[in-house]
């Protein structure tokens, strides 16, 4: 199964007000490992940086006057991505940059139910506690020190790990995802059960080894804990 970890870093909260993506960054799984393909765009947002979404990112007017504008790299984009699931953290706020860029340039929109929300994850994981990228790498023990802005391949490739450890761990797949190794007719780990034994193991005690071990329980008088499951 394709994934693509996805992030972008934008000149504001709203498209429909004039906010723009200057950035996007974007990781490939393949059964959910990293596939070491990436995606790494910055953009010009054809208007000027606000000072608040500057502090975020650090990306200004200066750096961003040369780069591309999103119908020059959008259907490359498109391509990456393809049909694979698009793995976001607060999928609805990318999504809706997303298909606002592709619409200006009349390509096709990426459908909402291509995206995996991992906000969504971590709050039914652990309700009440914060779902911040940064709070799950502390709860996850993921080393983001590089993280002193917003980036947006840093932030995939920071996403992708904390994506594995909400599924389950890295490798959740491992012999575990097929019929019959580890997962139940539902799919859930937690139902699977090792099925009963036709024929019950031999015993490997001896039979001098349980003659004294017998010995040593009468020795322990009629509360030996052994006694109570004899």
């Amino acid at each position: 199964m394709r994934e693509i970890v996805l992030d972008t870093e934008t000149t504001g909260f709203d498209p429909e007000q004039g906010d723009r993506i200057v950035e996007i960054g974007a990781v490939e799984l393949q059964g959910h490992l990293p596939t070491g393909r990436t995606y790494h765009q910055y953009i010009n947002p054809e208007r000027a940086m606000p000072q608040e979404a500057f502090e975020v990112h650090g990306l200004g007017d200066d750096f961003l006057r040369d780069k591309p504008k999103f119908a020059e790299i959008g259907q490359a984009f498109l391509d990456f991505v393809g049909d694979a699931k698009l793995v976001i953290h607060n999928a609805a706020f990318d999504m809706k940059f997303l298909n606002a860029e592709l619409g200006w340039m009349k390509a096709r929109q990426l459908p909402w139910e291509q995206a995996v929300d991992t906000l969504a994850i971590a709050r039914k994981r652990f309700p009440g506690s914060p779902a911040s990228l940064d709070a799950l790498c502390r709860r996850f023990g993921i080393d983001n020190t590089a993280r002193t802005l917003h980036g947006a391949l840093l932030d995939s490739e920071i996403l992708a790990e904390v994506y594995l450890e909400l599924i389950g761990g890295r490798q959740p797949d491992f012999g575990l995802g097929s019929a019959g190794h580890g997962t139940g007719p539902t799919g859930s780990d937690a139902e699977w059960r090792a099925p009963k034994r036709p024929r019950a193991l031999p015993s490997r005690v001896s039979e001098e080894e349980q003659a004294a071990h017998s010995a040593f329980v009468e020795k322990l008088g009629d509360d030996a804990v052994w006694r109570k499951f004899g």
